[in-house]
């Protein structure tokens, strides 16, 4: 019997594992510790600040592939602005609205997850 101590979800559990395949006798059952308060996480780091407008957000988890605009940019409504790889498939983040690009908080290379602000228009 080996006792590990496992964290899930921010709990903390304390279990006894029985080792398979060897003759080991058995031992009384260990009642297992209540769980114990994880630790509070440290506040997130603000996000970049975004421009003044109306943010266009992923749409679902990825990296981001290519940014086909700048700040400055006019855009119309329906236009790639991003390139979004999720599953191993390249996705066109479109503008949300006709507009200006007042900010852009994304990156070739970055990971985003889904809901996550990529640039704002105006």
């Amino acid at each position: 019997m080996k006792r590990f101590n496992i964290t899930v979800n921010g709990k903390a559990y304390d279990v006894t594992v029985e080792e398979v395949g060897g003759a080991v006798p058995a031992a009384a059952p260990v009642k297992a510790a209540a769980p114990t308060p994880a630790p509070a996480a440290a506040p997130a780091a603000p996000a970049a600040p975004a421009g003044e407008g109306t943010p266009v957000t992923a749409p679902m988890t990825g990296n981001i592939l290519d940014v086909k605009v700048n700040v400055g940019d006019t855009v119309s409504e329906g236009q790639p602005v991003i390139v979004l790889e999720a599953m191993k498939m390249e996705n066109d983040v479109p503008a949300s609205k006709s507009g200006k690009v007042t900010s852009i908080t994304v990156k070739k290379g970055d990971t985003v997850n889904t809901g996550d602000v990529l640039l704002t228009i105006q």
